[in-house]
């Protein structure tokens, strides 16, 4: 059996659009897919998923981006939807009533069909009109609102017996966990049949959700953060090899003539085995100064987390944090110590970091942690600054920069903005970065790389 021309050309296309997300899939894995897809064949569309998955999936946080592309290109059907019933809702309102039954029933099959009719009847938008037409999965669930069913469906499971006061709480838990699988039903069917209308490709480059570790810091949603929070632990062992690699490297020094020249003589004179002076490994100390305001702190809590997460590569590590004030929080990101779901929650009700409005004053925070913990900085220290260098229109105070860099092993400036953004309103990024190096770090993919090129060895 060989794959159909027309499946060739199909999975050629997924694999580019995987390739466009992110997800490194090459001419191997592409080769393996397609001789999943000749085993498998297509009559199981879920064994076709978990068949392609295992061939082109090759790391974790990556399986939501493959599915949603896997629906695009391979959909469960054209067209509008087909219902398996006798008398469809006609309107929002009868519905929302057979959205409550198949919630209530847990009926897959019915959830399926529903969402799709939802997208017809309530998701259109302009269709037929011109070119801006489509179909949103937004305006649907807004219309919808299945997220208030909750009340209505717990009823009709009492009343069928499938739950009771005492269960209340697990009961409204799975309500819960079944109308976000029907939201993300509803997300499927709306890219799908935008899809028929734009075409695949423009539908996968902009509606599809990046991956947690391409999703930029300022733009992360709460639940995205937490993803990310759950990889700290995966990501640091990767990043700890590599950096133990570098240093396995580096410990080796200049040539030492006098023994290279010795072990010559065995071999005619001639070096073929040149001899090195090692050098004494000496772990670094690694300093944190982080941005705790706004949509910032997500990204300074993230990378506080990582780097604690690595400890044990270096011989110190020392955190502080600062909105308008400056206070030491290394006590809060220790071992044992540190919750990642309340760390942000933690830093700004029990460190000194907020001292008039929560909005960030670089200047004063700089001020203070050079008149208080200068000492803290040495000759092994390097210093990584967390924030997005948005001054509110405060005096920056290069000053305590320069004094953090005349006394520092290196300083490093990660900001988690776009560059094109570096100087525009109260922007202080480009003077701060004539001073030290700035580098762009808006997503957990981008923070990996620079941790593992820019932290000493």
């Amino acid at each position: 059996m060989t794959a159909a021309p027309g499946l060739t050309g199909r999975l050629a296309e997924f694999v580019r659009a995987l390739r466009a997300q992110g997800i490194p899939a090459g001419p191997g894995e592409t080769a393996d897919a397609a001789a999943a897809l000749e085993v498998l064949g297509l009559d199981d569309r879920e064994l076709v998923r978990e068949g392609l998955a295992a061939a082109l999936v090759r790391r974790g946080g990556q399986r939501t981006v493959f599915d949603a592309a896997f629906d695009l290109y391979f959909p469960a059907g054209v067209g509008a939807p087909e219902l398996a019933r006798e008398n469809p809702p006609q309107d929002r309102e009868e519905l929302r009533e057979a959205l409550a039954a198949a919630l209530a029933e847990g009926d897959d099959q019915a959830l399926d069909q529903l969402a799709g009719l939802a997208v017809d009847l309530l998701g259109q938008y302009g269709v037929g009109t011109g070119p801006g037409g489509g179909y949103s999965a937004h305006q649907t669930l807004d219309r919808l609102q299945p997220q208030t069913l909750i009340a209505q469906v717990l009823a009709a499971m009492r009343a069928a017996g499938a739950a009771d006061e005492f269960t209340d709480r697990l009961t409204r838990d799975e309500i819960r966990r079944r109308v976000e699988g029907f939201r993300g039903r509803v997300r499927t069917e709306a890219r799908r049949r935008a899809a028929e209308l734009r075409g695949r490709e423009r539908i996968a480059k902009h509606a599809i959700a990046p991956a947690a570790d391409r999703v930029d810091f300022l733009l992360a949603s709460r639940t995205q953060l937490a993803e990310l929070r759950r990889t700290i632990q995966p990501l640091s062992r990767k990043l700890a090899t590599r950096l133990a690699a570098r240093r396995k490297r580096t410990t080796r020094g200049q040539i030492d003539l006098r023994r290279t020249l010795r072990r010559s003589l065995s071999t005619g004179g001639v070096p073929l085995r040149p001899a090195y002076r090692h050098r004494r490994p000496g772990r670094p100390e690694i300093i944190l100064l982080c941005d705790l305001s706004g949509s910032v702190a997500g990204f300074a809590n993230f990378t506080m987390l990582l780097v604690q997460a690595l400890r044990d590569q270096f011989s110190k590590i020392r955190v502080f944090g600062f909105v308008d004030s400056t206070d030491e929080v290394t006590h809060l990101v220790d071992t044992g110590a540190a919750d990642p779901e309340q760390l942000g929650a933690r830093m700004l009700s029990e460190a000194a970091v907020v001292r008039w409005d929560g909005h960030s004053d670089y200047g004063r925070a700089l001020g203070q942690f050079t008149a208080h913990w200068l000492d803290a900085v040495g000759p092994r220290t390097s210093v990584l600054i967390l924030g997005d260098a948005r001054t509110n229109g405060g005096d920056p105070n290069l000053e305590a920069v320069r004094a953090i860099r005349s006394r520092a092993r290196h300083v490093h400036w990660l900001n988690p903005e776009r560059r094109s953004l570096w100087g525009t309103g109260d922007s202080a990024a480009p003077d701060y970065a004539e001073l030290v190096e700035m580098h762009e770090c808006r997503n957990a993919q981008q923070l990996g790389v620079l941790v593992t090129r820019l932290l000493p060895t």
